[in-house]
C-alpha cells in the first residue's frame, strides 16, 4: 500500500469524526459563543502557533477518553496554555464532535493571544497565562433567551432545577444536573482544575446570574471558571428530543464507533509510515514557511481555501492551501483532493507535495509563479503576452491533462470544475490543471454522467 492511500485513511478518520453545523441534533455541537482576548500575539508570531499547534495535539489526544484535558507548550513569556472540557452529559462520541467544532472555530481568533469557545457541550479556551484556577472574570455574563416568555411557575421550577444542579456540583466533582416537573432542566458545570471551594464561589455566581434570564424560556452563564444553563427543553438527553432523533444519533454514533474500530489497527501503521515520508509536512513548517500566513504571502482564494507562498528551510518554493474545517463539505472537499491528485501524475497536473493537519488542514502544492490562466485573459496588459501560439500551447496542455484524467488506467477522473482560475502556468507557460475537490473518480463499468450541479463561480 502507497503513503499516499495511508494518507488517504488518515483523512478519512477525520471525516468521521466532523460535525455538521447545520444539524441541532448533534448533542453540544451547536455554536454558543467566541469570544477573543483584545491583546495581540507577540513578536514571536511563528512560535507561539508552534505551540498553540502542539497543545491542541496534545489535548485532542487526551480528551478523547477523558472528556477533560490541558496542556501547556513553551517557556518563559513564549508559554502557552490550552484547556478543552465537555459536560458530563454528553457521550464520547459526541464529545469528540463537540471537540472538532471547537477546534474549527478557536483559530478565528488569530492573531489575538487568547481564545475562549463556547458549544452548548463544550468549551476550550488557550491563552498565554496560567489560568487554570481562574475562578471569575470581567467578561463573565449570562445569555437569556429572546423568543418564548413563561409563567411563575416556570420560573420557580427553573430556580429549584438550577439549585439542585448546584447544590449536586458542590459534593460531585463539579457537575450537576437538576430537573423539575418534567418542564424544567439544569446543567452545572466547573473546571476540572477548580477546587471545592472555588467550584461553589462560581456556580454561586452564575446561579444568581442566571435567574436574571427568567421567566425567559432558556438561560446559561457562561463564567471564566464555570458553565450553568437552564431550558424548558430537555437537553440533557432523557427523550425529550423524540425516540427517532434517538436512534438516528444511535444509530450514527454505532456506526462511526464501527469504522473507528476498523481502521485504528491500520491507521496506527499509515501515520508511522506517513511520519517517516517526505509527505508528512508538520503544521509549524508550513506556518513558519509563509510567515504565519501572513497577507503578503497571499496568491489569492481557491476552492474553499486560501492559498499562501511559502519558502521551505531548504530554499523550496511552495503553494501551501489552507482550509479551515468548519463543515462537513469541506472536510469531504479535502478528502477528495488528496485522494484523488495522489492517484496520478502528469506534466499538466498540478503536482501535491503533501499535507499537515493541524489547527486548520494544508495542502502543499508545487509552486508556479505565473499562477493562473485567469489572470492573463482577463487583464487587458497581461493578456497581450499570451500571443496565439502561447495559447495554443496552454490549450493543447489543458487537453492533455484532461485526456490523461478521462483515459487513466487506474480509474477514470472527471474533473467537473476546468475553468481558467483552475488552470496554473508555470515558468514556461505549461499549463497545469488544479484544484480536484469536486473531481470524481469512476471505473471502467461505471458511467461519468451524473444529473447533480457541480462547479464554482
Amino acid at each position: 500500500m502507497g503513503p499516499f492511500r495511508g494518507l488517504s485513511l488518515i483523512v478519512l478518520l477525520i471525516l468521521t469524526r466532523s460535525p455538521s453545523p447545520t444539524r441541532s441534533a448533534e448533542p453540544g455541537s451547536n455554536f454558543v459563543e467566541l469570544r477573543c482576548e483584545t491583546r495581540q500575539l507577540p513578536n514571536n508570531v511563528t512560535q507561539a502557533v508552534i505551540y498553540y499547534t502542539a497543545n491542541m495535539e496534545t489535548i485532542s489526544n487526551k480528551v478523547q477518553s477523558n472528556h477533560f484535558a490541558i496542556s501547556s507548550t513553551g517557556s518563559g513569556s513564549d508559554k502557552m496554555y490550552g484547556l478543552a472540557q465537555c459536560y458530563n452529559y454528553l457521550s464520547q462520541v459526541e464529545c469528540d464532535l463537540c471537540f472538532f467544532k471547537l477546534h474549527t472555530v478557536a483559530p478565528i481568533c488569530y492573531p489575538s493571544i487568547g481564545a475562549r469557545v463556547y458549544l452548548d457541550g463544550c468549551f476550550f479556551r488557550g491563552d498565554d497565562y496560567d489560568f487554570y484556577k481562574e475562578v471569575l472574570g470581567p467578561t463573565d455574563h449570562a445569555i437569556c433567551g429572546n423568543t418564548t416568555r413563561y409563567g411563575q411557575a416556570f420560573a420557580a421550577s427553573a430556580g429549584k432545577a438550577m439549585a439542585a444542579a448546584v447544590s449536586q456540583a458542590e459534593v460531585n466533582g463539579g457537575y450537576g444536573e437538576g430537573r423539575e416537573s418534567s418542564s424544567a432542566y439544569a446543567m452545572a458545570n466547573s473546571l476540572r482544575t477548580l477546587d471545592a471551594g472555588a467550584c461553589r464561589v462560581c456556580l454561586s455566581n452564575a446561579s444568581a446570574s442566571a435567574r436574571r434570564c427568567l421567566p425567559w424560556s432558556e438561560g446559561r452563564v457562561d463564567n471564566t471558571g464555570c458553565f450553568l444553563r437552564y431550558s424548558y427543553t430537555d437537553f440533557l438527553g432523557n427523550g425529550s428530543k423524540g425516540s427517532a432523533v434517538g436512534v438516528i444519533l444511535w444509530k450514527r454514533n454505532s456506526i462511526i464507533q464501527k469504522r473507528r474500530k476498523g481502521m485504528n489497527k491500520v491507521s496506527v501503521k499509515m501515520v508511522s509510515a506517513l511520519s517517516k515520508s517526505s509527505l508528512n509536512f508538520k503544521y509549524s513548517t508550513l506556518a513558519k514557511a509563509t510567515g504565519s500566513f501572513d497577507a503578503a504571502n497571499k496568491l489569492g482564494e481557491r476552492g474553499f481555501g486560501t492559498v499562501y507562498k511559502g519558502v521551505l528551510a531548504d530554499g523550496r518554493e511552495v503553494a501551501v492551501k489552507r482550509l479551515f474545517m468548519n463543515n462537513r463539505h469541506r472536510v469531504i472537499d479535502f478528502f477528495n483532493e488528496v485522494n484523488i491528485i495522489s492517484r496520478v501524475e502528469h506534466k499538466n497536473l498540478v503536482r501535491l507535495l503533501g499535507c499537515s493537519l493541524g489547527p486548520d488542514s494544508l495542502l502543499v502544492y508545487e509552486y508556479l509563479p505565473n499562477m493562473s490562466l485567469d489572470r492573463f485573459i482577463f487583464d487587458d496588459q497581461k493578456g497581450k503576452e499570451l500571443d496565439w501560439e502561447k495559447r495554443f500551447k496552454i490549450i493543447v496542455g489543458t487537453a492533455r491533462g484532461l485526456a490523461y484524467l478521462h483515459e487513466n488506467p487506474r480509474a477514470r477522473i472527471i474533473h467537473r470544475d476546468i475553468k481558467a482560475s483552475n488552470v496554473l502556468l508555470d515558468l514556461k507557460l505549461h499549463a497545469k490543471i488544479a484544484d480536484f475537490g469536486l473531481a470524481r473518480s469512476f471505473d471502467d463499468d461505471k458511467s461519468h454522467i451524473s444529473t447533480a450541479v457541480a462547479g464554482t463561480l
